[in-house]
């Protein structure tokens, strides 16, 4: 029996425009050929804010002090996890070399990039814990210089505790700007930073089509677009539980798809009844956004079994993916395709949002098909080497002779040919593409 769709999205999400394509590519182009000047007038411009762009110490001294005691202690308390679960990811990715015939040594080693330059949203919410997200992982990897840049407020600048979470996390500068003109300063290396080799973070269209422009020029974690959320729930789900888990989703924007994927009628047809309620009880923007998200991008899919379920949730490849089932270590071990795995009611996706320890900074639009989320492992490159003595040369040049001519590519041969003739003068090699 096919899967029976109680609610369908009337709407896609889509990453991004020919409009904001166009717009982003001017505000690059103008900043890149201006330079500081440039960018402090779109500062002016979008930000409305003419402050200080690059903060000193005694700034981000003055605005951790109006952070509270309590705050401060569940900053601290997040990037202890986060730095705790990065370090343990930086331990699994290991130097090595390898013989890989006799003489000839191969090896892999791990160098993290110089610069790294990480977006922290500020506009409709504080992102305080992607200050956590992106910084700390940065740290660990072993960046040399970590820049942080968040949209200031006019007349107020950064929220202070964005600017605490920085500067716990391990941020070597602290950038007052906001949107393609705070992208385009870590890029293109302004106000006397070293350009970044790596842009992270999430943002709104702007800043994604911006990372997505520069891509090739630096490095970028990855194209973002909505954030998405699926549940997976059988009969023993809770279902205010999960009409809570699916509002605290919708509540991020218009366009953020969330999806219910049940076995079980009774469960999806509560679910939607609860859902209304809770999103009217929400404050007035947090609810807007999520009305708007649950009416055009919100589906209930009715599957059969567990089995279908499964290869459903697999084919949407959700951002974040949270089971409330039995038998989690099932799940575990047959879902193939999430940015990040919640399971069991004990956990939720707002605990990887905030302060558990994975990372926030995931796939979207079903690119977990492909790729996982921001990592210790995005900021290091993975570089090979090698090593050989003279006899451990000499079967690998001569198969190289033989397969360049046989490709047609004489000059790569002869790299090989002269090898052999100074290794081995008093020996007669076969070396023509048919040899």
């Amino acid at each position: 029996m096919p899967i029976e769709y109680l609610k369908k999205a009337d709407l896609t999400s889509e990453s991004g425009s020919s409009d904001t394509q166009e717009i982003v590519r001017g505000i690059l182009a103008d900043i890149e050929a201006g330079g500081d000047e440039a960018a402090l007038r779109y500062a002016a411009k979008f930000d409305k804010y003419d402050g200080n762009v690059t903060l000193t110490a005694e700034e981000i001294a003055a605005a951790s002090d109006k952070v509270p005691e309590k705050l401060k202690q569940d900053i601290r308390f997040a990037h202890a996890n986060v730095k705790k679960f990065a370090e343990a990811q930086l331990k699994s990715l290991v130097d090595f070399e390898v013989e890989v015939v006799p003489g000839l040594t191969a090896g892999q080693k791990s160098i993290p990039v110089n610069a790294a330059g990480c977006y922290v949203p500020g506009g409709r919410y504080s992102h305080i814990a992607s200050a956590i997200m992106t910084v700390t992982t940065a740290k660990v990897a072993g960046c040399k210089n970590i820049v942080a840049c968040s949209p200031p407020r006019p007349d107020v600048g950064i929220n202070p505790a964005i600017i605490y979470a920085a500067q716990v996390c391990g941020a070597d500068s602290i950038l007052a700007l906001g949107g393609v003109q705070g992208v385009a300063a870590m890029a293109f290396g302004l106000f006397g930073l070293p350009k970044a080799d790596i842009l992270v973070g999430p943002g709104n269209q702007f800043v994604a089509e911006a990372k997505r422009i520069l891509f090739g020029r630096v490095g970028i974690d990855m194209f973002a677009g909505p954030t998405d959320s699926l549940i997976l729930a059988d009969k023993t789900a809770d279902p205010m539980i999960v009409a809570a888990d699916l509002v605290g989703q919708a509540e991020h924007g218009y366009n953020s798809p969330v999806w219910l994927v049940t076995d079980n009628r009774a469960l999806a047809e509560k679910v939607m009844e609860l859902v209304p309620g809770l999103i009217a009880d929400l404050p007035e923007l947090n609810g807007k956004n999520a009305e708007a998200a649950w009416r055009d991008y919100a589906e209930v899919i009715l599957c059969d079994n567990r089995e279908e379920m499964a290869a459903t949730s697999d084919a949407y490849a959700p951002e974040h993916l949270t089971v409330q089932a039995e038998d989690l270590d099932w799940w575990l071990d047959r879902l193939q395709c999430y940015g990040s795995l919640f399971l069991g009611e004990e956990t939720t996706v707002a605990f990887g949002d905030k302060a558990s320890g994975t990372n926030h900074v995931l796939p979207t639009s079903g690119a977990a098909n492909y790729t996982g989320g921001l990592s210790v492992h995005k900021y290091l490159k993975i570089v090979t080497w090698q090593r050989a003595t003279r006899e451990g040369a000499k079967p690998v040049a001569e198969a190289t002779a033989r397969l360049s001519r046989l490709e047609g590519m004489e000059g790569h041969a002869r790299t090989a040919d002269v090898r052999l003739q100074k290794y081995f003068p008093n020996e007669t090699f076969d070396l023509t593409a048919n040899g």
